[in-house]
């Protein structure tokens, strides 16, 4: 797989060649995308996660375990985390661990809490104590603001305070990093930023309760998929997105204090699009005679409207999205369909960078070389 300079926005990939990463949620939907992005790139990486929770695991079908250093552990471990921890002497920290279901934080609010919010502090207390640690990215939501179902998109300087308890408790956990980076970690010559993704769609996802997995597991059942919020609008994006965001902003301020902050990383306004036209190019890209209805289910509130005003990392790193909704559903459902996982998400990661013209432009640089993982 080759892996160049992503785009115009100056993230240099092979500034992670032989560091050594330490990444919490490490064996989640998000986390493995990110592990298997760090290994390519030749950096060593460790990984503190509890086992894959579904039936499914991306981690394990692209046998990820095999190229990094996998902890099996609960996040809420500050004794077994911080030996995991030292052990790894990170450089850099990527803080993905959560409970990140919004259902099931009603059905769990003490564990959602508890993960959520104590596992920030553990991780954070680990940080505290290193030496060896510059740079620490929290990665928490867009559903950290206080929704006042605005037809605009959330600023970074606007109020947190999600709803229901995964909500909430990721805006716990927002301040929890603004006060360790504050009263700690400042003076330590720690960079620190957390990244509020939107809604994350992709390949590998097995998840209980999000839409595009129930419509992966109808699809394959050959059932009309069943939508429950059809006119909720949300911010789709394929998950090569935020985790080029997140080793983009992990880089920066690494090598300059300035960059370290609080970034929004959403899609452009018009992918920002209902639940309902999401599952409608879902079956336009599936085929099949693939149907879905709606109807309404008795359970816990949720968002309608929730959009991200992405103007602050756009602005200051240049960045844009590579891929739009359309895109990112085509890409879905090609992972979806594809026997060999492990070929489609190198496929789908040159892709992205050649799209975000990554390749083009590092290769076109006198001193570039190429990066053979």
């Amino acid at each position: 797989m080759l892996l160049g300079r992503y785009g115009n926005i100056m993230i240099d990939l092979t500034f992670f060649k032989g560091k050594n990463i330490f990444v919490t949620g490490h064996t989640g939907f998000k986390g493995s995308w990110l592990c298997k992005i760090l290994i390519d790139l030749g950096a060593n990486v460790t990984g503190y996660s509890l086992k894959p929770n579904t039936f499914q695991s991306l981690f394990e079908i692209t046998e990820i375990e095999n190229k990094m250093n996998s902890v099996i552990g609960d996040i809420r471990d500050l004794k077994k985390l911080k030996i995991a921890f030292d052990e790894a002497k990170p450089e850099i920290v990527f803080h993905l661990a959560a409970q990140p279901i919004v259902r099931e934080s009603y059905e769990n609010p003490v564990y959602t809490y508890e993960t959520n919010v104590m596992g920030t502090v553990n991780i954070l207390e680990c940080v505290r104590n290193s030496d060896t640690v510059k740079s620490f990215l929290n990665v928490t939501t867009d559903k950290v603001y206080k929704n006042m179902e605005l037809n605009r998109g959330y600023k970074e300087d606007e109020f947190l305070d999600g709803h229901d308890p995964y909500s909430n408790s990721k805006s716990c956990s927002e301040l929890v990093t603004h006060s360790y980076k504050t009263s700690f970690l400042k003076a330590k010559d720690v960079r620190v930023s957390t990244a509020r993704a939107g809604n994350v769609i992709g390949g590998g996802d097995f998840a209980k309760d999000r839409i595009i997995p129930d419509c992966v597991r109808a699809a394959k059942a050959k059932k009309t998929i069943f939508v429950r919020n059809p006119n909720s609008i949300r911010p789709f994006q394929y998950v090569l997105e935020p985790i080029f965001a997140y080793l983009m902003i992990a880089e920066r301020q690494y090598e300059d204090e300035s960059y370290s902050g609080y970034y929004n990383v959403g899609p452009d306004d018009e992918d920002c699009i209902t639940t309902g036209k999401l599952t409608d190019l879902f079956c336009k890209y599936w085929g099949e005679n693939l149907k879905w209805n709606s109807g309404f289910v008795d359970g816990p509130a949720e968002a309608n409207f929730l959009k991200l005003d992405c103007s602050k990392i756009k602005k200051t790193f240049n960045w844009q999205p590579t891929w739009n909704v359309e895109k990112a559903v085509e890409k879905t459902v090609e992972f979806a369909k594809t026997e060999n996982k492990i070929n489609c998400m190198d496929k789908q990661i040159n892709e992205f960078i050649l799209d975000s013209n990554g390749l083009e432009n590092y290769y076109g640089r006198k001193d570039a070389k190429k990066i053979v993982c």
